[in-house]
């Protein structure tokens, strides 16, 4: 068995080096075939304006993009949503999980793919939106007419598809968000600025990083950030705070299997992303009004053990609850993006059980709000048996969009039990816990 890591960019030089195997999404081969996709169409039942197979890289409104299709292409194309980068994705563009191995997999199987760049770094949400529309689009208008059009995002670019598909379900069939901030932008920066907050208490937040609730917008986690946390995290008689940060901020145990710098991952994004983000929107972009921190009686007596305070330090975030964002920076971040939960296409959401950087608990306020909405026919959410963040198995995807394809082609909700089996390592049934601190 063969497993080739996806390159999911997160952030810095630094960052890219020490956290690339957990923030990837690992094509596992020798599971492929254990889950067969629906039936592909014959290409010739398909309307193309070019010959196929086609080949495109090139440019659309400042973005770069790939397009791929095989000469015996099923009719169905698959749009990809990249995660967080904090440098512009230099060509050839991922045009799915996985790059050129990823596309290579899909082509065989019949499948179109299509990505783009967006056309600036960073939180491009609102750019991320447009240029994934300009490129469905020119792929209708090149390429050929879709029998179906899904659009997969991954981390940040889960955003942009549950965006998306709520803004257009006339250009898009179905949407799979994976590792998802289906909590949206604006409470997942609230919980960024709760680690912040933990940390301040713990160990004291820089004055050169700006504050706990507005960050320096210039300011670089590698050189700036990195080298603090590292000597902080290396220094043994730190394990006590560290265990404060992750227990106030609802972070289970598992995290510290995933690597002993787990902190470096949510700080990252805290401090830089959060600056980056709060440059773009104008001003401040999180704020924690409405939060209650709280330990447990065994918690607060299992840091006593190492030597923490756990009382005392709770007591100093929860007298810090009057953090509040600019005005125009969440108007900013609360359409770049939250979402209504009114449904008119399909949604996949696939998680893992435990994810350090999106929250399980995303899917649990991605859910109340389509029961809201009273579309909850239109949403199925399933779950990974595995710890990190967007870590599936090659298997688990192709299960995922051949669920999809088959809820297009039959208008019926696929069965969680049929295509998303434990045998695959999924969790059927699993239900994933509330969002933390909100009153």
């Amino acid at each position: 068995m063969v497993i080739m890591p996806i390159k999911v960019a997160m952030g810095g030089k630094t960052m890219k080096r020490m956290l690339v195997t957990f923030l990837a999404v690992a094509l596992v081969f020798g599971t492929v075939g254990a889950f067969p996709p629906y039936p592909a169409v014959a290409a010739s039942q398909f309307k193309t304006h070019v010959d196929l197979p086609v080949n495109l890289e090139g440019s659309l409104n400042g973005a770069n993009y790939t397009i791929r299709v095989p000469v015996n292409w099923n009719g169905t194309l698959l749009v990809y949503a990249h995660g967080y980068m904090d440098e512009l994705q230099t060509p050839p563009i991922d045009a799915a999980p996985g790059g050129p191995v990823g596309e290579t997999i899909l082509l065989g199987l019949g499948y179109a793919v299509a990505g783009t760049a967006n056309r600036h770094a960073g939180w491009a949400i609102k750019e991320g939106i447009e240029n994934t529309l300009a490129l469905t689009e020119f792929f209708n208008g090149h390429v050929g007419k879709p029998e179906h059009v899904i659009l997969w995002g991954f981390s940040m670019g889960s955003v942009i598809a549950l965006k998306c598909i709520e803004k257009y379900p006339g250009i898009y069939d179905g949407a799979i968000a994976g590792a998802g901030l289906a909590a949206g932008t604006p409470l997942n920066f609230d919980q960024a600025l709760a680690m912040s907050l933990a940390y301040d208490v713990a160990f004291g937040w820089p004055e050169q990083w700006g504050t706990v609730g507005d960050v320096r917008d210039n300011l670089d986690f590698d050189t700036e950030v990195f080298p603090l946390l590292s000597a902080q995290l290396s220094n043994l008689l730190n394990a006590g705070k560290v265990e404060f940060i992750r227990l106030v901020c609802k972070l289970p145990v598992e995290v510290n299997g995933i690597t002993p710098f787990w902190l470096l991952t949510d700080m990252y994004y805290a401090t830089q992303v959060r600056a980056e983000l709060e440059q773009r929107a104008g001003g401040p972009v999180a704020q924690n009004l409405d939060h209650v921190y709280s330990l447990s009686g065994a918690e607060i007596a299992y840091l006593g053990s190492l030597g923490v305070n756990g009382s005392g330090l709770l007591a100093e975030m929860n007298a810090r609850t009057n953090i509040e964002a600019s005005i125009p920076a969440r108007n900013y971040v609360e359409r770049y993006a939250d979402y209504t939960g009114n449904l008119k296409r399909p949604v996949i959401t696939i998680h893992t059980r435990v994810d350090e950087v999106a929250r399980e608990a995303n899917e649990t306020v991605y859910r109340e709000l389509v029961e809201t909405a009273g579309k909850q026919d239109m949403l199925l959410q399933v779950f990974a048996n595995s710890v990190g963040h967007g870590n599936f198995t090659g298997a688990q995807l192709l299960a995922t969009v051949s669920a999809m394809e088959r809820w297009l082609n039959t208008g019926m909700k696929p069965s969680e039990a049929v295509f998303f089996p434990g045998l695959l390592g999924f969790i059927p049934g699993f239900v994933p816990p509330p969002w933390p601190f909100v009153n």
